[in-house]
């Protein structure tokens, strides 16, 4: 009787997991740790840690939160793939807005799944986008449709941010280093464009669909 020929060892996928929440972190990292075929291999908690991270310690995937301090796990996308395009980005969030799956797209990520969804799918979605798939939550992916692009451009949703605190025209102009009429330009534009009374509720509405 003949043994049985060696199997080909299963090939792990190597996870940064960015998350702020530590709670939510360290589930997330337990649950995933009980697929055979999957490692989270560094973890952070903050959006400007996942550069120097992935760099220090090989990865094949980064999961990322969208609400970060530091950095967005939208930005921090966009770096990675500036800065190592071969590594994956799944970006996870709570937040299941069209909106924020436009951007996540824009910014290079290669998946976008909400925290609801079961964590069978979320290892699904590491190993899939490893062989090189796409993977969107179908929900969303028919909601951004629906919803058509942002219509914000990027100054409008630059200067429509750093609104939100309240500040004057006259501060965010210095802040951004624009004039008082441009950044009053750009507010009145962006007020039009949500469809908005003010500059409050524009920031409302732009955040409600993930514009911002």
């Amino acid at each position: 009787m003949t043994d049985a020929p060696d199997q080909p060892p299963v090939r792990c996928v190597r996870v940064l997991l960015a998350e702020d929440q530590s709670m939510v972190r360290e589930a997330l990292a337990a649950l995933l740790g009980l697929e055979d075929d999957i490692d989270v291999v560094v973890q952070v908690a903050r959006g400007d840690e996942v550069l120097d991270a992935a760099k220090a310690t090989p990865v094949d995937v980064a999961l990322l939160d969208i609400e970060m301090p530091g950095m967005t796990g939208l930005e921090a996308a966009a770096v990675l793939r500036r800065e190592l395009p071969a590594l994956k980005v799944v970006i996870l969030t709570t937040f299941g807005r069209p909106g924020y799956l436009r951007r996540a797209m824009e910014s290079g990520a290669d998946a976008f799944l909400v925290k609801d969804a079961p964590a069978a799918r979320l290892a699904d979605a590491l190993r899939r986008v490893l062989r090189g798939e796409r993977v969107i939550d179908p929900t969303l992916a028919a909601a951004a449709l629906a919803d058509g692009a942002n219509p914000l451009t990027d100054r409008e949703r630059a200067v429509l941010t750093a609104s939100a605190d309240g500040s004057t025209n006259a501060e965010l102009a210095a802040r951004l280093h624009l004039s008082n009429g441009t950044v009053r330009n750009y507010l009145s534009t962006a007020i039009q464009k949500t469809g908005a009374r003010n500059r409050a509720e524009a920031v409302r509405i732009a955040r409600d669909k993930g514009w911002l």
